[in-house]
């Protein structure tokens, strides 16, 4: 666990990037600092492996002082992951990973095969191993980073907005990944984001952080979606934060309807029969996995994937109802489409049969502890 009590951050110019935090960071779970420009949590975050030393207060590791600590150790015993990575671009990726094990003693071929195995963790192929951070993509470099900061297995990791610097969709690809890897090896870890929906999405807990870094807000992410504690919270949190909090609603009682589909490569007769007078026909691949909707009226050569309209969202079954409702709000056809886990058609749902759910109870179930906040 990382605790800290009443600790500030004063600059010798008079500027106070952190007022007098206290709380805690449970151990094995992600707490996520988040809250506009100058809160400083990137400057708390760096307290915590004494990269910036506290003016006042206490930052403790499972009870001991990190002040009484060599700030060197303390270190290696921390991962730390930076925006944009922070690789040696003069060392190789493998080379990279291998950088903490080699500064704390292990054998060469003992690093070299842990390097190569965490690549591999992280998605990333070890034919790339031997490949220059400019040699890779932006959300490759992220990977390494994470594979390096993984290196010597430390039971704390730092990570410093470490997915901003990546587009939309490798961001997400990065979240879900970083989410799987913790579910697999459950470290302890402090994440820094200015945006609430990353927040919200991996957080176990999200520290709200107001400018002159006081708290704000501590509280799981669906108790502060569906209770913020002021307005400061609300405002920042933004004015969909009722669809966010569906997101940790599950949708296991959706009337499910079956779902007419036809196959890339039907021709257009095929398809205008399967169709049955809808103006939209959803087309599967081989494994039954939804790829898109057709017009089957506008076909004039067999169904491929140049004609398929890929708008819509695809929700899993059981999943959340906030991935239902968007399923059927931005299918053409509007009829949501689910999926079981293994990505097969389950059938579609209506918006309608979604909101129905919604109305007949609690989107969130707010947990029993009460919400934590500092007195100004």
């Amino acid at each position: 666990m990382i605790s800290f009590t009443d600790v500030t951050k004063v600059y010798p110019d008079g500027t106070t990037a952190v007022g007098g935090l206290t709380l805690e960071a449970p151990t094995g779970q992600i707490t996520v600092f988040v809250g506009p420009s100058g809160c400083g949590k990137t400057t708390s975050l760096r307290m915590i492996n004494r990269m910036i030393e506290p003016t006042s207060g206490v930052i403790a590791i499972d009870g001991r002082d990190t002040g009484s600590m060599n700030p060197t150790e303390l270190r290696r015993g921390i991962g730390y992951v930076i925006q944009s990575g922070g690789l040696f671009p003069h060392r190789t990726i493998v080379e990279n990973v291998m950088t903490v094990p080699l500064l704390l003693g292990w054998d060469k071929n003992k690093a070299r095969a842990t390097a190569m195995e965490l690549l591999e963790r992280v998605g990333l192929s070890t034919s790339l191993a031997k490949r220059y951070p400019n040699q890779l993509s932006g959300g490759q470099q992220q990977r390494v980073g994470v594979a390096r900061a993984l290196a010597s297995d430390p039971p704390i990791m730092l990570m410093d907005e470490p997915f901003s610097a990546v587009d939309p969709i490798v961001r997400d690809q990065l979240q879900d990944e970083f989410l799987r890897l913790q579910n697999e090896l459950g470290k302890t870890i402090v994440f820094v984001t200015h945006d609430i929906d990353e927040a919200v999405k991996l957080g176990d807990q999200v520290a709200v952080l107001r400018v002159g870094g006081t708290l704000a807000q501590l509280a799981t992410p669906d108790r502060l979606l569906a209770d913020p504690y002021d307005d400061f919270v609300a405002d920042f949190l933004g004015r969909d934060r009722g669809y966010r909090g569906l997101a940790f609603a599950s949708a296991p009682a959706l009337a499910i309807e079956p779902e007419t589909s036809v196959r890339l490569g039907a021709t257009p007769q095929e398809a205008l029969a399967a169709a049955a007078g809808r103006d939209w026909l959803l087309v599967v691949d081989d494994d039954g996995a939804p790829v898109g909707w057709v017009e089957p009226r506008k076909l004039r050569e067999p169904v491929s994937r140049g004609f398929l309209h890929r708008g819509g969202t695809v929700a899993r079954q059981g999943g959340s109802l906030r991935a239902a409702l968007d399923a059927a709000l931005s299918s053409p056809a509007r009829r949501g489409v689910l999926v079981d886990d293994a990505g097969r058609l389950v059938g579609t749902v209506q918006a309608r049969d979604v909101l129905t759910e919604i109305e007949r109870g609690p989107q969130v179930s707010a947990p029993a502890e009460e919400r934590i906040e500092d007195t100004p």
